[in-house]
């Protein structure tokens, strides 16, 4: 039955025509249509295929031809058809020992070592790019931030006010019971501990040195880390899934500008008064362990403070504050343009931005722990 491409001449099976990419739905229709079955073997004068008439060939009619006449004749196609050009003989021995090749490989085998090394390779690439969009986000913000600070009129006072009301106002009640608390069980440990040396009005210094340089600031930052910044992110993160983000942008407007600059100035205003409010929590929680417990009044224990306790502790602690605010929100708002459609990863970036949050928070409070002590401050 003749066609276009396939006709059959006495026993040979003549392909002819262009078997390109252009004619490959045609021609494997007319494939289909007829049935060729050649024999299992031939002699060397009697081939039972004819490639001469076929004028083009390309790697779609290639791999057609080899469908039809084997994968183990195309490779010897030069021994049985010698007319067609070369080029055309060696593609369809190479698609031939492509099509042979299996599909499916193994993997390689790697040792134990070899995968704990890759596995650290890629986590210090990941975290090395996580450094390097946060480090370029907090330049984006900053130079937002310096646009804006001369044009009072683009000012986004409510939703800052908003935002104040949300991370910190709201926040009071936990940080002052958690400082308070933690306050409590420092003074209680340091009693126990300095009770052997007789030296139990020392508990006074210990709780105020600790809760007005480190802990004060420290429990409302970690507080706000994982109180707020997760809700910056999932707010963020819900936003880009439905796409409001795009719609801001696509009227002009600036995501930084309405969105993360608020947020940013709220986490100013707030940590500073909650860091406040976790030193006097962390103080009272103190003295009612040494007037209950260490025969201490209030009035003893104010008098310490007051003498042996200087100002300079009270603005070392509370320095650090607006440094942790901007960490936890510029984490925050990050994660939250990360978020890509799907709700899985709005939880994921969410949990993200917590945990960075309070990594950085506590390995900025060593540092600047060490650059207070070497500057004897």
């Amino acid at each position: 039955m003749p066609s276009e491409w396939i006709a059959r001449h006495d026993q040979t099976i003549a392909l002819q025509g262009e078997w390109t990419l252009a004619n490959y739905r045609d021609i494997k229709s007319a494939l289909s249509h007829h049935t060729v079955t050649p024999p299992a073997r031939h002699d060397a004068g009697d081939e039972p295929f004819s490639l001469k008439a076929i004028t083009r060939l390309d790697t779609a009619g290639a791999v057609l031809v080899i469908e039809l006449i084997g994968v183990e004749r195309a490779q010897k196609v030069s021994d049985w058809a010698g007319e067609l050009p070369t080029e055309q003989q060696a593609l369809l021995v190479r698609i031939a020992e492509a099509m042979e090749a299996p599909l499916d490989v193994e993997p390689p085998s790697y040792s134990r070592l070899s995968q704990a090394l890759a596995t650290v390779g890629v986590n210090m690439v990941a975290l090395w790019s996580q450094q390097r969009q946060l480090l370029a986000f907090i330049g984006l913000v900053m130079a937002t931030l310096f646009q804006l600070i001369f044009r009072p009129r683009r000012w986004r006072v409510t939703a800052t006010v908003a935002h104040v009301q949300q991370s910190g106002l709201n926040a009071v009640p936990i940080v002052a019971l958690l400082t308070f608390m933690v306050g409590a069980v420092v003074a209680f440990l340091g009693a126990t501990v300095l009770q052997d040396f007789g030296a139990t009005v020392y508990t006074i210094d210990l709780v105020a040195f600790s809760f007005l340089r480190e802990f004060g600031v420290l429990l409302a930052a970690i507080l706000l880390a994982g109180r707020t910044a997760s809700a910056f992110t999932a707010q963020i993160g819900a936003m880009k899934s439905n796409e409001e983000i795009d719609a801001l942008q696509a009227q002009g407007l600036d995501p930084i500008e309405l969105l993360v600059l608020p947020r940013v100035m709220s986490m100013l205003i707030s940590l500073p008064m909650l860091a406040f409010v976790g030193m006097l929590s962390g103080l009272a929680g103190g003295a009612m362990v040494a007037a209950l417990s260490l025969d201490i009044s209030l009035t003893q224990f104010i008098n310490t403070l007051q003498k042996d306790v200087s100002v300079t502790h009270f603005l070392v602690g509370l320095s650090k504050a607006p440094v942790f605010a901007f960490v936890i929100a510029v984490i925050g708002c990050l994660e939250g343009f990360k978020v890509s459609g799907s709700a899985q990863s709005v939880g994921a970036h969410t949990t993200s931005s917590v945990v960075q949050s309070i990594f950085m928070v506590i390995l900025i409070d060593a540092l600047a722990a060490l650059f207070f002590m070497e500057m004897g401050w």
